[in-house]
């Protein structure tokens, strides 16, 4: 299902902006992974669930089946919290549904290969977010599928 990719980011500045941009590592994913570890979780970081498939799940749980992704309000368009571009504003409105567009073929392809998925918005209390994570492991360990 191949997106049409935006033209450019128009400036050098913006380019500069996005490369330091962290993929991991970022301080709502320490937290959350701070929170379902104390629950007594163990995961995989930034592994991908699916072979040949480019896409990296923020924590996984291999033997049950259960990816989390943490989403960042921008970039994932976060209906509280996103907000609008002032500068570029077609091209980041593109690149979020994009990304949103994605998020939901991820979803389905994991559904189909049996996964369960969580998703978690930077913004939500870490230890909230843990509780759902664990008690999902922990539902499917019960239940293997």
């Amino acid at each position: 299902m191949g997106a049409k990719r935006p033209t450019s980011a128009y400036s050098a500045g913006t380019r500069k902006s996005m490369q330091a941009n962290k993929g991991r590592d970022t301080k709502p994913e320490i937290a959350l992974r701070r929170e379902v570890h104390a629950l007594g979780m163990r995961y995989r970081v930034s592994v991908r669930p699916l072979p040949g498939v480019r896409r990296t799940a923020d924590l996984v749980f291999t033997k049950v089946k259960v990816a989390v992704f943490l989403d960042g309000c921008f970039w994932h368009g976060c209906p509280e919290h996103h907000t609008k571009s002032a500068t570029n504003a077609a091209y980041w409105a593109e690149k979020v549904e994009r990304n949103r567009e994605r998020d939901r073929e991820t979803d389905q392809l994991l559904a189909e290969a049996g996964w369960a998925v969580v998703r978690v918005w930077e913004h939500e209390n870490p230890a909230n977010a843990a509780i759902q994570v664990a008690e999902l492991v922990r539902s499917r360990r019960a239940f293997p599928r």
